[in-house]
């Protein structure tokens, strides 16, 4: 058990936190090998049934169900921690490719978030974004076609007739 001393507002004692240090351990340990990443669920999957299912393998220390909140369902993953990592290995070997509601599931240990779009700028500060936004660059298109017709007339003026000479 570890104290924490936190002052919230200033009008406020200071408040003696307890925190046991499995409490604070309540969101997945990546590194731990101990959380898994569960995909292909059916939208009938709730947390209750996730955890019936895996509980055979250990005890459950989190459940967490990405919610697609526009659908008003979940994604159709979900990440799963297990108290230690042998059960998440025995978790794995006996449910990956196994069903839950006539859907394989597809189980292995959680990485780590690796979203890389191939940029860590925002697609406004590209400036070839902004003008096609903001309709400058379609201008732009055709003020150079209007030149380019203007150029070809010119160059019709200038040449002599072909029976002419």
């Amino acid at each position: 058990r570890s104290t924490y001393r936190l002052k919230i507002f200033a009008s406020y004692p200071l408040i003696d936190i307890y925190l046991d240090e499995q409490a604070m351990s309540s969101a997945p340990t990546l590194q731990s090998r101990r959380a898994l990443y569960i995909g292909g669920l059916d939208p009938l999957v709730t947390e209750p049934v996730l955890r019936a299912a895996f509980i055979p393998f250990g005890p459950i220390a989190h459940i967490d169900i990405p919610m697609d909140y526009a659908a008003g369902t979940h994604k159709g993953f979900a990440f799963l921690e297990f108290s230690s990592g042998e059960d998440a290995q025995e978790a794995i070997y006996n449910m990956d490719g196994a069903e839950l509601f006539g859907k394989s599931l597809v189980v292995n240990v959680a990485q780590e978030n690796r979203m890389n779009l191939g940029s860590n700028k925002a697609v406004w500060t590209n400036e070839e974004w902004f003008q096609r936004e903001a309709g400058l660059k379609e201008e732009q298109e055709k003020m150079e076609e209007m030149r380019g017709k203007e150029r070809d007339a010119e160059m019709l003026k200038e040449r002599p007739p072909v029976g002419a000479r």
